[in-house]
């Protein structure tokens, strides 16, 4: 199996096979090379290293994302982090983690973005604590 095609077969397991369908289905010539290359460095050369989990993978993804302020692919990692083991806690936890390092600002749009998904995804209740 090529480096891409490992690559390939670990995005469908983090993002979902639904995922990879969509996104091979909006694959054109202009954005076709960018997600080669993610295909293939991103997932076949780094995700799928010996040595941390996936789990923990995606917990320095929503870290790294929080701190570079990129909601959307934030979201994608959420569902990533869910796919990979990830507790609602966890997740909370990793972008808590954040502040000291990232600022309120931008733990703030990410636990923003945390709360829409995972509440849209029936794992967080939409009710207030008080």
């Amino acid at each position: 199996m090529s480096t891409r095609e490992n690559g390939r077969k670990i995005l469908a397991d983090v993002l979902g096979v639904d995922y990879l369908e969509a996104r091979d289905k909006s694959t054109n010539s202009f954005n076709g090379p960018l997600r080669e290359f993610s295909e293939t460095a991103a997932f076949g050369m780094v995700w799928s290293r010996p040595g941390l989990e996936k789990k923990f993978r995606s917990m320095l993804c929503l870290a790294m994302l929080t701190a570079l302020n990129r909601p959307h692919e934030l979201s994608l990692h959420l569902q990533s982090a869910i796919n990979n083991g990830c507790t609602v806690d966890e997740i909370r936890e990793t972008l808590l983690h954040t502040v000291p390092y990232c600022g309120i600002p931008a733990t703030l749009d990410a636990i923003k973005v945390a709360e829409e998904f995972l509440t849209e995804k029936g794992l967080l209740s939409s009710e207030s604590t008080d």
